[in-house]
């Protein structure tokens, strides 16, 4: 007897699950079994990392957040984050410094500033996660080759010297040091980029370029009070 297309449907489909769980299965018997703590203990925070963060121009009322979650409701990208902002506010006001500055989600962060936004005590929390990152630039504690902490490194590096960017000279820089590969997909448009005149060949700087770095010095370290 013939089977019928619904019968035959089922028989396709289950082979395919069947053949989804096989090699699942393998995938998960060739790599090893990693198992990290998710407790976290008193030993395990910075003791005074959360006043240092609040002390930031911008960043002063993280102390008022009531941890309602609407951040994390609101953020785009959150369901791909290995911490949701509310949980990255939590263990920043905690103190647990090691976490929030190896945690992928100030990196994932937008910038949409949608969190701020819809904030109900009006904490400005894009102006933490960008706290947060250069913390972890200055730390050295960043995902390698990741192009958003290369791009700011890069991107201060040449203003510091000579007080604006150059655009070509950047793009190589980012490229070289995340993936020189992805350059290759982009030679048309870099082609474009510099017939138009968008990217000099030259390095751009401007007058007495050693003031915008003296600022930065400035601005990175403040004079302490006076005595």
């Amino acid at each position: 007897m013939k089977p019928s297309s619904a019968a035959s449907l089922d028989t396709v489909g289950q082979t395919a699950q069947d053949r989804s769980d096989a090699r699942d299965a393998r995938d998960h018997r060739r790599s090893p079994l990693r198992i990290e703590r998710t407790i976290k203990y008193e030993s395990d925070r910075r003791v005074g990392f959360g006043r240092e963060v609040m002390s930031v121009p911008g960043c002063e009322q993280l102390e008022n957040c009531i941890q309602c979650g609407t951040c994390s409701g609101v953020c785009p990208l959150s369901i791909y984050m290995d911490h949701s902002p509310r949980q990255v506010m939590a263990l920043t006001r905690a103190d647990f410094r090691d976490e929030v500055l190896r945690s992928h989600t100030i990196w994932l962060c937008a910038s949409c500033y949608s969190c701020t936004v819809e904030c109900p005590q009006q904490i400005r929390i894009t102006d933490i996660m960008y706290e947060l990152k250069q913390r972890a630039i200055s730390a050295g504690i960043y995902p390698r080759r990741f192009p958003i902490p290369v791009l700011a490194h890069e991107f201060t590096r040449m203003v510091r010297k000579h007080g604006r960017i150059t655009e070509l000279v950047l793009v190589i820089r980012l490229f070289l040091k995340t993936d020189w590969l992805a350059a290759l997909g982009n030679w048309r448009l870099g082609l474009d980029l510099m017939r138009t005149g968008r990217f000099s060949l030259l390095t751009e700087r401007i007058k007495h370029h050693g003031d915008i770095a003296k600022m930065l010095d400035a601005v990175d370290h403040p004079p302490g009070p006076a005595p």
